[in-house]
């Protein structure tokens, strides 16, 4: 298990081998000059079964890529992910990884009419280069949210992108799916009924997994309001908050998101919440002696915790 940080230009990641009980020193993979931080904007990790790929965005645009081999342990610089130097300057990206050793990309980027759009690459097998990035969505009303995060996820060939839209006024956020590894992209779908007419961005993406019977799952904000839903279905209220995620494992899910400077956890199965300390940014995995690890920020540091 690994948790990868930034701190100024410098990126780091700490190591655990006993379900997250304890973690390693941790390790400078690389610097980044100028490097986005803040409000999900730090390296992004994601690892297969072989290989883990930190991203990191500077603030001209560019997008830096660095590969782990488990087998070896040393983490090299390979180069940037966007094809066009500066196409993505707000910093916004997520990454996922399949069981076959394939990485993804999603990203915002405003190559495309000078406005950000979401787009995608992906990384195959032991390839040495992302492929061509390609416009995953186009919003009609000129740009999607400008600085909401995009979040991916992956089953298979399944590829699932959710973002946060600007759409006559709204700030809803929609789905993408890709049947075919992400050579292409279905329309759009809106999540969940209501909407949200804002003049601004609420920086908040929410988060997206699909589970074993490739059905999509998603948590996101709207209205200070902490949501579940499915494409297709209500949204299902959860809780006053924002910075959510989700996690699963087989047919486990757990909604993390953070109420004021409390950081909670809700099992989607049990209903039941727990508060998980004080801080922002709270993440979760399931691991597989079913424990789950939290990891979030509190007062610049870095803190975890087994439940």
């Amino acid at each position: 298990m690994r948790v990868v940080f930034g701190s100024e230009d410098k990126i780091f990641c700490a190591t655990s081998n006993d379900h997250g009980k304890s973690f390693s020193q941790r390790v400078l993979v690389a610097r980044v000059p100028d490097m986005h931080l803040g409000m999900s904007r730090g390296p992004q990790l994601s690892s297969s079964a072989n290989y883990s790929v930190i991203t990191a965005m500077d603030k001209s645009g560019n997008i830096h890529w660095f590969k782990l081999s488990h087998a070896t342990g040393h983490w090299k610089t390979m180069g940037v992910v966007n094809d066009l130097t500066g196409s993505a300057p707000e910093g916004l990206m997520s990454i996922a990884a399949d069981k076959k050793d394939n990485f993804y990309a999603v990203w915002l980027d405003n190559r495309t009419g000078k406005h950000n759009q979401i787009y995608f690459a992906s990384l195959p097998g032991k390839a040495m280069k992302w492929t061509k990035n390609i416009l995953a969505y186009q919003s009609p009303d000129q740009h999607v949210c400008e600085c909401c995060k995009p979040s991916i996820a992956v089953q298979g060939n399944n590829v699932a992108i959710m973002f946060r839209n600007w759409l006559n006024g709204s700030r809803d956020l929609y789905v993408t799916r890709s049947l075919n590894g992400g050579q292409t992209f279905a329309a759009a779908q809106k999540l969940g009924l209501d909407t949200w007419k804002l003049n601004g961005c609420p920086m908040d993406g929410g988060g997206i997994v699909i589970d074993p019977t490739n059905t999509v799952q998603t948590t996101w904000q709207r209205k200070g309001m902490v949501y579940f839903c499915q494409p297709g279905q209500p949204e299902t209220f959860i809780g006053n908050g924002r910075s959510c995620a989700i996690a699963i494992s087989g047919t486990s899910s757990f909604i993390t998101y953070q109420n004021s400077d409390t950081v909670k956890l809700m099992s989607l199965q049990s209903k039941k919440t727990q508060v998980v300390g004080n801080g922002s940014f709270l993440r979760s995995a399931i691991l597989p002696n079913n424990k789950i690890i939290c990891v979030w920020e509190q007062d610049h540091m870095i803190k975890f915790k087994n439940i």
